[in-house]
């Protein structure tokens, strides 16, 4: 019960951080693009890949600490299904183009973001 609470609870500041980021992009941002779901999901790629190799690596690094970070508050900050549902509107809803260009910019800045994340925490640890 106690990793269920630390998921849950993570979980919850994560999902906070994404409405909030997303609400701050659609402000300035604009609301033609999902810009908001792009940046949670390239930050949380980063994030969860600098999370785990360095949890990996680090031998002092607490099991639930890496839960908290990776499961509960990353597992609530990214999100593929607003990421599925946004591509799939735009496509559908004559912006093929932009639904297309989220779907590559999302899968290239999130493999990049991930990338970078391990070669910072192969530094650090």
């Amino acid at each position: 019960m106690e990793r269920l609470a630390i998921v849950c609870g993570a979980g919850a500041v994560g999902c906070g951080a994404r409405y909030l980021i997303s609400m701050w992009a659609g402000q300035r941002l604009g609301t033609s693009f999902p810009y908001g779901t792009l940046i949670v999901n390239v930050v949380g790629s980063f994030v969860i890949a600098l999370v785990m190799e360095v949890s990996l690596r680090t031998a002092d690094f607490s099991p639930n600490l890496r839960l908290a970070l990776t499961t509960g508050l990353m597992g609530g900050f990214t999100t593929y299904s607003s990421f599925n549902y946004e591509s799939t509107q735009l496509m559908i809803g004559g912006s093929a183009l932009r639904g297309f260009a989220n779907i590559a910019i999302t899968v290239v800045a999130c493999l990049g973001a991930g990338l970078l994340g391990l070669a910072l925490a192969r530094r650090i640890a």
